[in-house]
């Protein structure tokens, strides 16, 4: 990570400061990351777990400027449950990603934020504006279904929230994560011309599109792995897992035996694979 401390506002382009959260983990890398836009006014994008300690670091940072927007990428508790508490303070409307029904995030340990309920959905294209900012959002399901990017023309930037990671590939979870739509995504961020992303987790990535091709060919690789262990005569999900990622951290072994089932979905959906109880077959 470059230069950043939990706590502490850094400026990464004159429209855009960063507060790292401290929630480092297998999961966040070192931490959740706040961005804040604007300069005499701001926007908040993914204010972050919910701590006191970070939000008394974002009231730090906003230092009594008025906030215009409190934007939402998805609904992961390291993302939006501090939004309810910064709403409190500053007043500002939780803007962004549509809720998660309650059956999509089932479960007491569910990585969902349950109480999220935003003032406003933006829709593909909607902006929010302050003074010399604009932010556009960009829908970019698959790591969650209701993700969204931010894009912020006037720096030619693009918050990516956890679509892309300026560390690792994002997990694609079932049933909420969808590896096709991810992958959708993904070819269309590759479509468009963002100098820089800014993502929630990582250093920023200052050529994006090269990224963008890595983790689409990173896919496709894995893909062919799944379609080549079926045609040997693997089809249990564990013994994939234990062919594919040799060496793993035991802690992300759940992350990658999700991302091998979210690969398993799509290629049913395109009729090249199939299921038959916890068996996984080539389609006939």
């Amino acid at each position: 990570m470059t230069d950043a401390t939990a706590g502490r506002a850094e400026r990464l382009d004159p429209l855009v400061a960063r507060v790292l959260a401290p929630n480092p983990s297998p999961y966040t890398n070192t931490g959740t990351q706040t961005h804040l836009v604007g300069t005499d006014d701001l926007a908040v994008i993914d204010p972050g777990p919910d701590s006191e300690a970070h939000l008394a670091a974002l009231l730090h940072a906003i230092d009594g400027r008025p906030v215009r927007a409190i934007l939402i990428t998805h609904t992961h508790r390291d993302h939006s449950p501090l939004s309810r508490a910064l709403q409190r303070e500053t007043s500002a409307p939780i803007l962004g990603c549509a809720p998660l029904a309650p059956d999509d995030a089932a479960g007491g340990d569910s990585p969902f934020d349950r109480d999220y309920a935003p003032d406003r959905v933006l829709a593909e294209g909607e902006q929010v504006t302050g003074e010399g900012w604009t932010l556009e959002a960009v829908a970019t399901p698959g790591h969650t279904s209701n993700h969204l990017c931010f894009a912020l023309p006037q720096a030619d930037a693009l918050f990516s929230g956890d679509h892309v990671m300026g560390w690792s590939t994002t997990v694609v979870a079932p049933p909420d994560g969808d590896m096709g739509a991810y992958m959708a995504s993904l070819d269309k961020l590759l479509r468009r011309d963002d100098r820089i992303y800014y993502p929630a987790h990582g250093d920023p990535v200052t050529n994006p599109r090269r990224l963008v091709r890595g983790m689409l060919g990173h896919r496709k690789q894995r893909e062919g792995q799944i379609l080549r262990l079926l045609g040997r005569g693997v089809h249990r999900v564990p013994d994939m897992l234990a062919a594919m990622y040799v060496g793993i951290d035991p802690r992300l072994a759940g992350a990658a035996e999700a991302s091998i089932r979210a690969h398993l979905i799509d290629l049913r959906g395109r009729g090249l694979a199939r299921e038959e109880e916890d068996m996984w077959m080539l389609a006939a």
